[in-house]
C-alpha cells in the first residue's frame, strides 16, 4: 500500500513545463518550414545587398547546411529557441546590422557536424 501512496506523490510533484512558443512538435515543425522559407526567399537580397560573390545555389546550400546541423534536436523547447535565434539572425542580416565580414564567415568555415564513433550513436543517428 505505501508504494501506491509513494507514486502518488511522486506523479502530484511533476511540475508541468509551459512551452515557449510551440505547443507540440507539429506546430514546431511548421514553424522550422516557415524559417527556412523566410531565408530561401532573402538569399537574393542578401546577396545584393552584402554582394556576395557566390551564387544563390551555393547560398541556398550553406542555409540547409545550417538547418540540417540542428536536425537531430526533439525538444520542442530546444526547437522554440533555435527557431528564435534563426529569426533575430535573418532580422539581422536583412536590416544589414552585420558586417560583410559576419556573412562571409559562413562561407569561409565548413561546419562541423560531429559524426558518432560508437554503433548505438550510428544507430540513433540514422534517418528513418
Amino acid at each position: 500500500m505505501s508504494s501506491v501512496v509513494a507514486r502518488a506523490l511522486n506523479s502530484s510533484k511533476r511540475i508541468k513545463i509551459k512551452p515557449i512558443v510551440s505547443s507540440n512538435p507539429d506546430q514546431a515543425k511548421r514553424r522550422v518550414l516557415t524559417l527556412y522559407k523566410q531565408w530561401f526567399r532573402a538569399v537574393p537580397l542578401i546577396i545584393r545587398t552584402y554582394q556576395l560573390p557566390y551564387p544563390v545555389e551555393t547560398v541556398q546550400a550553406k542555409i540547409k547546411e545550417n538547418f540540417m546541423k540542428n536536425s537531430h534536436v526533439r525538444d520542442v523547447r530546444a526547437i522554440d529557441i533555435l527557431i528564435i535565434k534563426g529569426e533575430m539572425d535573418l532580422q539581422e542580416t536583412l536590416l544589414n546590422w552585420k558586417q560583410d565580414c559576419h556573412v562571409r564567415d559562413y562561407f569561409e568555415h565548413p561546419t562541423k557536424i560531429q559524426e558518432p564513433t560508437d554503433f548505438l550513436g550510428k544507430f540513433l543517428t540514422q534517418k528513418h
